[in-house]
C-alpha cells in the first residue's frame, strides 16, 4: 500500500520549516512573575523547596523590578509575609502593609510594570485561613468586607491590578463595588476563578508562610475532579464585575484552562504553581530531564491549552531564553 500523498514530516525537516508552520507562539508578553516580600531590610532569602526563587525585603524590590523590566516581562504578582497575624489578618489592608509599601517601592522605580496584588487573608492570619473564623469554619460572607478592604488598600498604593484568591462566594463583586465606590473604577480584576485544593501548593505555603493550623481549604477550594464546577464558577465570577480570569493550577488542569477559554471572551490566565515548579528544578538538578527544554514545554502547553497569560516562577528564566535578556 503506497503512502498518502500528504507527509507531515515535510514539513518538520529543518527549524525553518517548523518555526513557518507553528502553531502556539510562546512570548515574554504572556508572563507574569509571582515575588514574595518579607519585612526586613537587604533580604534576598532563597526558598529552599523553591531554588532560584527568594523572598525579598521592599529595599530589594526596586533592583528586581529593573531586571524584570528588561527583560521585557510585563507584570509581576506581588504576595507579602507580615511582620506580625492575627485572627483578622489586619496587616493585610493596613496602609503601612507589607504589600503596600512593595507597590509604592516598585512603582516608584519602575512605574510602567503593570503590579498585580494578590487579594486573601491568609498569609496574615494566625490560623493560616482565607477569610474570618467563625465556630471552628470560614464564615464566607463576614470575609468579603476584609477582602474589600485589602483591595481598596492596594489599589491606593498603586496597583493596577487585585487578584482575590480566597474563593469565597461573591467576593469579585464586593471588591468590584467597593473600588467603585472608592474611586478606584480603572482598577481591573484578576479572578483565582478556577482554583483547585491542590497538593502542589506546598513551596509556596513555605515561602508566604501561610499553611493553615488547623483543617485544610477543601471547604471553599474546589475539588479536583470537577471540571463542570469550574465553568460554573467563571461564570459567577464574570457576572460580578472581573475583568480577566484565572484557573490554577495549571498543567493538572489544561482540560478545564481550555474549557473556559472556548466558553468565555475574557483574558484567561493560568497559573503555573510552586509545586509544577519544584518538580521540574528538581527533576532538572538529578539530571532526569533537561530542566530548560522542560520549562518552555510546559509553558508552550498551558498556552496552547488556552491562556493568554501565565503566572509563573520560571518568567525570568523563560524570558532568557526566549531571546529577551
Amino acid at each position: 500500500m503506497g503512502f498518502p500523498d500528504y507527509r507531515p514530516r515535510r514539513m518538520r525537516r529543518n527549524e525553518n520549516l517548523r518555526r513557518m508552520v507553528r502553531e502556539t507562539f510562546l512570548s515574554v508578553d504572556d508572563l507574569v512573575y509571582p515575588l514574595f516580600v518579607v519585612p526586613g531590610s537587604s533580604v534576598r532569602e532563597e526558598i529552599s523547596s523553591m531554588p532560584g526563587q527568594y523572598r525579598f525585603s521592599v529595599d530589594r524590590l526596586a533592583q528586581e523590578a529593573r531586571i524584570i523590566k528588561e527583560l521585557g516581562i510585563p507584570a509581576v504578582l506581588l504576595f507579602g509575609v507580615p511582620q506580625h497575624k492575627d485572627p483578622l489578618g489586619s496587616e493585610a489592608y493596613a496602609a503601612d502593609g507589607i504589600v503596600q509599601r512593595a507597590v509604592r517601592e516598585i512603582k516608584d522605580a519602575v512605574p510602567e510594570l503593570v503590579v498585580i496584588t494578590d487579594v486573601c487573608l491568609c498569609e496574615y492570619t494566625d490560623h493560616g485561613h482565607c477569610g474570618k473564623i467563625e465556630r471552628g469554619e470560614v464564615d464566607n460572607d463576614a470575609t468579603l468586607e476584609l477582602l474589600s478592604r485589602i483591595a481598596v488598600s492596594h489599589a491606593r498604593a498603586g496597583a493596577d491590578v487585585v487578584a482575590p484568591s480566597d474563593m469565597m462566594d461573591g467576593r469579585v463583586g464586593a471588591i468590584r463595588h467597593a473600588l467603585d465606590r472608592e474611586g478606584f473604577g480603572q482598577i481591573a480584576i484578576l479572578s483565582y476563578a478556577a482554583k483547585y485544593c491542590s497538593s502542589f501548593y506546598g513551596p509556596f505555603r513555605e515561602a508566604a508562610e501561610s499553611a493553615p493550623r488547623f483543617g485544610d481549604r477543601r471547604g471553599y477550594q474546589m475539588d479536583p475532579p470537577n471540571w463542570r464546577e469550574a465553568l460554573r464558577e467563571v461564570e459567577l465570577d464574570i457576572q460580578e464585575g472581573a475583568d480577566m480570569v484565572m484557573v490554577k493550577p495549571a498543567l493538572p488542569y489544561l482540560d478545564v484552562i481550555c474549557r473556559v477559554r472556548e466558553a468565555f471572551d475574557l483574558p484567561v490566565a493560568a497559573y503555573q504553581v510552586s509545586g509544577e515548579y519544584a518538580m521540574i528544578q528538581a527533576a532538572g538538578r538529578l539530571n532526569w530531564v533537561d530542566a530548560e527544554r522542560a520549562m518552555i514545554e510546559t509553558l508552550t502547553g498551558i498556552k496552547r491549552a488556552g491562556a493568554d497569560l501565565i503566572i509563573t516562577y520560571f518568567a525570568v528564566a523563560a524570558a532568557r531564553v526566549l531571546g529577551h535578556g
